[in-house]
């Protein structure tokens, strides 16, 4: 008889095989807050945005406050940066080329801009 942790990673496996056969998989390497939202355009888009929208990540090698500096946008509109201290692995993905791709994981009304937003980072095979 098997058991329950074997019967789900066999389960996990014929998912990813079948994602992977349907043409891409999508592993979350991150979730965190958006950094700088109250400085750029959230706050006017706020109405707009919903849970599970995508948003594009740019990398800014020239930006003079983080080498490893990746913007956030939303239908081409800066809303903020990945956070400083989570964003290397990201950096560091993007400038090897891999494919990656983020979405708007949570929106919450609250007076702390660092909990308006939270974000989730994928690399896609």
């Amino acid at each position: 008889m098997r058991s329950r942790l074997t019967e789900a990673l066999l389960l996990a496996g014929a998912l990813l095989l079948g994602a992977a056969q349907a043409g891409e998989v999508r592993i979350l390497v991150q979730s965190s807050p958006l950094a700088g939202f109250k400085y750029h355009a959230g706050e006017s888009l706020w109405h707009e945005m919903r849970e599970g929208d995508r948003l594009s990540l740019v990398r800014e090698t020239d930006n003079e406050h983080d080498t490893k500096a990746i913007r956030v946008e939303w239908r081409g509109q800066k809303l903020g940066y990945l956070p400083r201290a989570e964003n290397r692995a990201v950096a560091a993905a993007m400038d090897n080329g891999d494919k990656v791709d983020a979405r708007i994981a949570k929106l919450r009304q609250h007076k702390n801009p660092w909990q308006r937003m939270l974000i989730e980072v994928f690399v896609v095979l």
